[in-house]
């Protein structure tokens, strides 16, 4: 089967996702990409260049793969003289409908944000078939399409919400885990817990490090490793939290390689996570992979995770302080949950992926 794979924000988790999706699939795959940059305007604009790469190609497909940072509508339009019956497939890694916007962005203060969740919306309602990475996505963006279209003065189409929904279903992200059991090593011997996710007000960094403190405070004993990548300024709370737990971290920065980044989760022991936003959560499952005892907000995607155990869970900032608490003091016996991520891999995912695109027939 011959599948072009439309990316047009190619980077971070999406590039891993296009590689690795070439590289295990036993179908023949095309990426076509833009780099990851500026993503309002690769949502705006990204279609008409990447329409021009993929006519450029003269090629046939079978499959037409496009990801969420894309116009779909505007792309198809501009195949579809000599591609009109090639089936289009949209995988979502995120939408816009149901993304915690920054107050500090100039389309929320100027009342203008809507747009690139219509974008997500008419992508949808052109796609013969749609992938949600989680059920907890595909719920959200389903259940926030009614309260946006009605937000529009006539016209609100909400008949197209069922026809959205009946090609829907969830396809989990497929992730190369075993590259990380080549550098599997003893877990730390004092209490390391572990942030290995962007530096972004969605990962909810205040409540992050005000656990810590709050840990500090109780003068309990533990270190700190901060891992990940900020695009722009670094957020005020990593530049505090530099000061005020000197004395406890022993990294901060972006790992400069793939072996560095997985010797840092496995050495460390727990992983308090406190994000407002996941439609997945991929760096929770790699640490989780690598034996990181995990405490988590009870919403988003986390419950798909490690269904069924409450210990793990916190509804409240006074149960994470519990939770976080009790797993430094008892970090030398804590449970592993590698098994309950194992399925992702793509060495047990790629099959679904690979019978689900030959399924996907034109209407």
């Amino acid at each position: 089967m011959q599948i072009a794979l439309i990316e047009a924000f190619y980077t971070g988790s999406h590039k891993r996702w296009s590689d690795e999706l070439q590289q295990f699939s036993s179908h023949q795959i095309d990426i076509f990409y833009l780099k990851g940059n500026y993503w309002k305007w690769r949502m705006h604009g990204g279609a008409i260049t990447l329409a021009n790469q993929f006519l450029e190609k003269a090629k046939q497909y079978d499959l037409i793969l496009a990801t969420d940072m894309m116009d779909v509508a505007l792309f198809k339009s501009l195949i579809s003289e000599k591609h009109n019956n090639t089936p289009i497939a949209l995988y979502f890694h995120e939408n816009q409908l149901c993304y915690p916007w920054s107050e500090t962005d100039r389309d929320v203060q100027q009342n203008r944000d809507s747009h690139y969740g219509f974008i997500n919306f008419s992508s949808a309602l052109v796609a013969d078939k749609i992938f949600f990475n989680s059920q907890f996505h595909k719920n959200a963006f389903l259940g926030a399409l009614p309260n946006f279209l009605k937000g529009f003065p006539d016209y609100n189409e909400l008949s197209s919400i069922k026809k959205i929904k009946e090609k829907s279903e969830v396809l989990h992200l497929g992730m190369d885990l075993q590259k990380f059991d080549k550098y599997q090593k003893e877990k730390n011997q004092k209490p390391l817990i572990l942030w290995n996710h962007r530096w972004e007000y969605d990962k909810n960094p205040t409540e992050f490090f005000k656990v810590l403190y709050k840990m500090q405070e109780k003068n309990l004993d533990f270190e700190l490793v901060v891992l990940g990548e900020n695009f722009r300024k670094v957020p005020s709370e990593f530049e505090a939290a530099k000061e005020r737990l000197i004395d406890k971290i022993v990294f901060i920065g972006y790992a400069k390689s793939f072996e560095e980044y997985a010797n840092w989760l496995w050495s460390a022991n727990i992983l308090p996570l406190t994000s407002i936003q996941d439609f997945f959560g991929g760096s929770l499952v790699e640490a989780i992979y690598c034996n990181c005892y995990p405490i988590l907000p009870n919403r988003l995607a986390y419950p798909e995770h490690i269904p069924n155990n409450a210990s793990i869970f916190y509804n409240d900032f006074d149960e994470l302080c519990k939770k976080l608490e009790n797993a430094i003091l008892n970090f030398t016996n804590l449970e592993a949950f590698n098994n309950s991520v194992r399925h992702y891999d793509w060495s047990e995912i790629i099959e679904e992926y690979d019978k689900i695109f030959l399924e996907i027939k034109k209407p």
